[in-house]
């Protein structure tokens, strides 16, 4: 235990990475003996575990094992991730469809956070990084996340207004908030050069239970966003949003243990 950690959490931890990995258990002896805690300390942390079934206790030998609830808590982690390498198997059939990036966005309060990215193989493209963040409201992915939000939830969120980024900015909640208005309708969110001069990109929002979760992009330098080009991506976003919707839907994801991925 490091000199910053909370004593209490970390001897619940220790105990559940011990038995996590032992394959007979433990008794309450050996799991004292071996993260150096007094019994005394650590029986009523085994109690708690044990009532909340995070670990179970065999009658016969009175070792403890890992219980069901932590199997339930990692399956889910499992499947989380499970569910982002789909949405990143979509992209890359997107990329390999229109040869331009894609990337994957969720909102961050007042901004874009970039969790999965796949390149374009094309030498001349957008470069940009997970973990990265952007204002939302003048990028594509950002427009798509923010279509349900209302001119005052929007004014809200900012306080300080539209900040122009390039001359394609828009800077008034009145034009925004019709742009979102037309994400409503058709899923298509557009940005042209707003955040990064001379960059296009299409977006879709990606819903779960009636709510934007997320959001999916392609972005398109200029001189290659020819209608045609646009028209393409549109029509590879939006099966692709249709496909992760339904595995959404199938499934109790907690969106918030999405984590990003390179």
């Amino acid at each position: 235990m490091t000199k910053n950690e909370h004593r209490p959490t970390s001897r619940v931890l220790d105990i559940l990475e011990l038995l996590a990995f032992s394959s007979g258990g433990y008794t309450l002896t050996e799991i004292a003996s071996a993260i150096d805690a007094p019994k005394s300390s650590i029986f009523p942390v085994i109690h708690t575990l044990l009532q909340r079934k995070f670990i179970t206790i065999d009658k016969q030998t009175s070792k403890y094992t890992i219980g069901i609830n932590t199997f339930a808590v990692g399956s889910s982690y499992l499947e989380n991730l499970n569910v982002l390498n789909f949405i990143t198997e979509e992209m890359q059939l997107i990329v390999d469809n229109c040869l331009e990036t894609c990337q994957l966005g969720v909102l961050d309060k007042d901004k874009v956070l970039y969790i999965a990215k796949v390149d374009s193989p094309e030498p001349i493209r957008l470069i940009s990084s997970v973990g990265k963040q952007l204002p939302a409201y003048c990028t594509a992915l950002g427009k798509a996340l923010l279509c349900d939000y209302s001119k005052e939830a929007l004014k809200e969120l900012y306080p300080n207004g539209l900040i122009r980024h390039t001359s394609s900015t828009i800077t008034d909640f009145d034009a925004l908030y019709q742009q979102l208005s037309a994400v409503r309708e058709t899923n298509i969110a557009m940005e042209f050069g707003e955040i990064t001069e001379h960059i296009e990109c299409v977006a879709v929002p990606i819903r779960k239970d009636n709510k934007v979760v997320l959001s999916i992009s392609v972005s398109i330098p200029s001189f290659r966003a020819t209608q045609e080009k646009v028209e393409l991506i549109k029509k590879l976003l939006i099966p692709s949003k249709n496909k992760i919707e339904n595995l959404l839907s199938k499934h109790d994801i907690d969106m918030s243990s999405f984590t990003l991925i390179d």
